[in-house]
């Protein structure tokens, strides 16, 4: 299924949730296998050269640039994988019920009700007025499924959709989709409805359920922290920009102090003591950046960054309490931090790893801990444990070692 094909792309530093299938697309006599990727926008990247939308898809469709009809005998090629000829090709969709799906996804990636779930809304409507009304309105929204999704309406790999084929058939009529089938009786009218029954009670008891260790996924939406510079000066009040980097929270570790986050890392990213003065003194975290560029950097610096940023953080955060409380506001959501300089630290690449979001949601997680009163003990290399605010080894220069707290 295409929902467990996850992908995404970038836009002006937004992660766009994506999905992707295969398809075919035609160019003169030759087929091609390819990517149909389709995105919460509603952005559609048909493998024929740029994005278009659900319009111009079908319009591909319609000229026969992507292609459900395969004709016999004629070249297909799957790009640096193989080559072949088709025999007796059969497709499972047409260009209506790939429509329809895509459709679907796009309306699955934003957490609207598909073609599927709105038809299970009416069978819900029908169990609880079973007027003919209500019963017409499941066979209108059976028949917007696309045809070969039908199947796995209920999820139910033993009765397939047949019950929702009863429901939607005529008393005395073949079941839908059987011509020579048996017909529909009142027992097995009776006997589908019961089963819709049955799936609802078992539904509710499944949603009623409270996983042991809590929520499965973030209740809260995605929190993005934006890149953002005020050459005027910081808002005032300020709002999530104080959980940019830079922002001017000065902050202590070992037994020495810097305006920022962002001068704190620079300044601890050269074993230079002049060249860690000057940055720790430059006017913005910007030019602190700039001022690192020239200094020489610590031996294995790339494998010692994560654990002094994270070092770093957990000092702003223990030590300005409102800019904590800012932080905690955000409940369990994901937090997408947003630098262009850095596609370690932040998204903004297809390769983007997010690191201070991620640890951002490490530290809110300890503060969240810390306000319910939950212990963390901290670990210490002999293997004993102690208070969570066991100070750690720290660096001939003061600044707190990999595994200290701030």
């Amino acid at each position: 299924m295409t929902r467990y094909r996850r992908t995404y792309r970038n836009v002006d530093g937004q992660r766009i949730e994506g999905i992707w299938r295969h398809v075919f697309t035609q160019n003169m006599d030759t087929y091609f296998l390819t990517d149909l990727v389709i995105y919460a926008d509603g952005a559609i990247d048909c493998g024929t050269g740029g994005l278009t939308d659900l319009d111009g898809l079908a319009e591909q469709l319609r000229r026969g640039r992507v292609t459900t009809t395969l004709k016999e005998g004629a070249r297909v090629s799957a790009h640096h994988l193989a080559g072949w000829r088709f025999t007796e090709p059969r497709s499972a969709i047409n260009a209506e019920t790939l429509l329809g799906e895509v459709a679907d996804e796009i309306d699955r990636l934003n957490d609207r009700p598909d073609s599927t779930a709105r038809c299970l809304q009416a069978v819900t409507t029908y169990l609880a007025d079973p007027t003919e009304d209500n019963r017409r309105t499941v066979r209108e929204r059976y028949l917007a499924i696309p045809e070969h999704l039908r199947v796995y309406a209920l999820g139910d790999m033993d009765r397939k959709d047949a019950p929702l084929r009863i429901l939607i058939t005529e008393l005395g009529e073949p079941r839908h989709g059987w011509p020579n089938g048996p017909v529909v009786t009142e027992q097995k009218r009776a006997e589908a409805i019961a089963y819709f029954r049955e799936r609802e009670i078992a539904i509710a008891t499944w949603d009623a359920r409270v996983p042991a260790d809590g929520p499965e996924h973030p209740m809260q939406p995605t929190l993005t922290i934006p890149k953002a510079v005020y050459p005027r000066g910081w808002p005032d009040p300020p709002g999530v920009e104080v959980l940019q980097n830079d922002y001017p929270a000065a902050i202590t570790v070992g037994a020495s102090s810097y305006p920022s986050v962002t001068h704190a890392y620079w300044a601890l990213s050269t074993p230079d003591p002049h060249w860690h003065d000057q940055i720790a003194a430059a006017p913005r975290g910007y030019d602190a950046g700039k001022l690192a560029e020239q200094a020489p950097r610590r031996a294995d610096w790339a494998l010692a960054r994560l654990a002094v940023m994270t070092i770093l953080l957990r000092a702003k955060y223990t030590q300005h309490t409102q800019i904590a409380q800012t932080l905690l506001a955000s409940g369990d959501a994901r937090v997408i931090y947003v630098d262009f300089d850095s596609a370690y630290w932040s998204v903004g690449s297809e390769r983007a790893t997010n690191w201070i979001g991620r640890l951002l949601e490490v530290i809110r997680s300890e503060l969240a801990a810390a306000e319910a009163g939950i212990p963390l003990p901290a670990i210490h290399a002999n293997g004993s444990s102690g208070s969570p605010g066991t100070q750690g080894p720290t660096c001939e220069d003061g600044a707190p070692g990999p595994s200290g707290s701030p």
